[in-house]
C-alpha cells in the first residue's frame, strides 16, 4: 500500500483500480473542461496570511450545518453511480461519514437504495431529488426518503437537462457496464473491482428500477431516464416540493444572485452554490468565484454553501473565509472510495479535516467559527 498523503495519491490509486468509463465519469466535466479545471485553479489563486506567536492550543474544527452538528464544515455531495465505483459504494461512503461525524447525502441516481442505506447505518442521511416528469413517482420517492428519517431533502435545480460529457459517450456508459470487448479486457485489469461487484447484487439504479411506473429491468430503465428529467422545473415545483416534504430543504446548484434570492424567497433552509462540478455549462462561473457575490446577497436570510473543486482543507478553510457555512465534496471522497472502499473515504476526510486543522492554526485561529476574511492575503488575488 502506498503511502497516501494528499487526496492527489488516492485519485491516482482510484484510476488504477476501477474500470475506466467508472473513473471517466467520476473525474469529468462537460465539453472542454474549463469550468471543471476553473474550480480548481481559482481555489489555488487565493493566498493566506500565515500569524505566528498565537495560541495554537485546543483548536476545534467543529460547527453547524442547517442545524446538525458536524465535526468540519463538510459534507459528502451526491453523486451519480457512487456504487459503481466500488462495490456497495454508498452504503461504505454513508458508513465512513457517520464515524465521521459528516453528513451523507444519497443521490436520486445511486446503484445502492434509499432503503439499502438506511438498514445499513444509525444515523439520518440527507436524500438528493432530482425532479423527474413522473410527479407519482418523485411522491413515492419523497415518502420512501420520509420512512428512511432522511434528515434533509437536497433538491438540484442544474441538472434539467444533460450537460454532454465526451468521455461518457466514448467509454458508453452504462450500470452495468455493457460486456463489449473493450470493457471486458479493461475490466480483467481490476481483479479487486470485478470481485466486490460480483458479489453484491446492487448494480443498478436500485431507487428506480422497480419503483418507478413501467420500469423493472435495464432495458425498461435506460429509456425511462432519458425521457424524465424535467426541462419544465420551476420555482412552483420547488414550492410543491417544499410543502410535500415538510422538512429542511437545502437547494443545490445555485450560481447567479438573482437565483440565489428566489431561492432565499422559496423558504429553503440552505443553497449551495455550485456548477454540478463543471458537468453541466461549460464556461460558466467556478464556484468559488460566484461565492462571495451570493453571500453579499442573501448570506444574511439563508445559510450559504459551496462546491465545486474543493481537494484539500485548504480549500474548505478559504471557502469559509469567503462566507460559506459548509462545503460540498464529491470527487474527493469517489477518488477514495475507489482506491480502498470505505477505509478510502475515511482517510479523505482525515486528509481534508488533518489540513483544515492545521491551516486554522498557521492562520492565527483556535476555532473556525470565528474564521474570517481577514485570513486571506491582501492584494492577493480574490473571486
Amino acid at each position: 500500500m502506498p503511502v497516501i498523503t494528499n487526496i492527489e495519491d488516492l485519485r491516482v490509486l482510484h484510476k488504477k483500480r476501477t474500470p475506466k468509463m467508472f473513473y471517466d465519469y467520476a473525474d469529468s466535466g462537460s465539453w472542454t473542461e474549463s469550468t471543471y479545471r476553473a474550480n480548481e485553479s481559482d481555489f489555488q489563486k487565493i493566498k493566506l496570511r500565515q500569524r505566528v506567536a498565537v495560541n495554537m492550543t485546543n483548536r476545534t474544527t467543529k460547527t453547524t450545518m442547517v442545524g446538525q452538528e458536524v465535526a468540519m464544515p463538510v459534507a459528502l455531495a451526491p453523486t451519480g453511480l457512487t456504487g459503481m465505483q466500488h462495490a456497495d459504494g454508498e452504503i461504505l461512503a454513508a458508513k465512513a461519514a457517520e464515524k465521521f461525524g459528516v453528513p451523507f447525502c444519497l443521490s436520486t441516481m445511486s446503484i445502492c437504495s434509499i432503503e439499502d442505506v438506511a438498514e445499513r447505518t444509525t444515523k439520518p442521511f440527507w436524500f438528493q431529488l432530482y425532479v423527474m416528469k413522473d410527479r407519482g413517482f418523485i411522491e413515492r420517492l419523497i415518502e420512501r426518503a420520509k420512512a428512511a428519517k432522511c434528515s434533509a431533502l437536497v433538491l438540484t435545480l442544474d441538472l434539467q437537462i444533460l450537460g454532454q460529457r465526451h468521455k461518457d459517450l466514448k467509454n458508453g456508459l452504462s450500470a452495468p457496464p455493457k460486456l463489449t470487448i473493450a470493457n471486458m479486457i479493461n475490466m480483467a485489469t481490476k481483479p479487486r473491482w470485478c470481485m466486490g461487484m460480483a458479489m453484491t447484487p446492487r448494480r443498478t439504479f436500485r431507487n428506480i428500477v422497480g419503483h418507478a411506473t413501467g420500469v423493472g429491468n435495464m432495458s425498461s430503465l435506460s429509456s425511462w431516464t432519458a425521457e424524465q428529467f424535467d426541462p419544465g422545473l420551476n420555482w412552483g415545483d420547488v414550492e410543491w416540493i417544499k410543502k410535500l416534504w415538510g422538512g429542511k430543504l437545502i437547494i443545490k446548484g445555485i450560481l447567479d444572485e438573482d437565483d440565489a434570492r428566489l431561492a432565499a424567497n422559496s423558504g429553503a433552509d440552505a443553497l449551495i452554490v455550485s456548477n454540478h462540478g463543471g458537468r453541466q455549462l461549460d464556461g460558466a462561473i467556478s464556484s468559488i468565484k460566484a461565492l462571495p457575490g451570493i453571500v453579499d446577497a442573501v448570506g444574511k436570510d439563508i445559510e450559504v454553501w459551496m462546491d465545486g473543486g474543493i481537494r484539500s482543507g485548504q480549500d474548505v478553510l478559504k471557502a469559509w473565509a469567503l462566507g460559506a457555512r459548509g462545503t460540498m465534496i464529491g470527487r474527493p471522497f469517489l477518488y477514495g472510495l475507489g482506491a480502498m472502499g470505505e477505509a478510502g473515504v475515511t482517510k479523505c476526510l482525515e486528509l481534508i479535516h488533518n489540513e483544515l486543522d492545521i491551516t486554522m492554526a498557521f492562520t492565527g485561529h483556535r476555532d473556525i467559527q470565528n474564521v474570517t476574511k481577514d485570513i486571506l492575503y491582501p492584494g492577493a488575488f480574490l473571486p
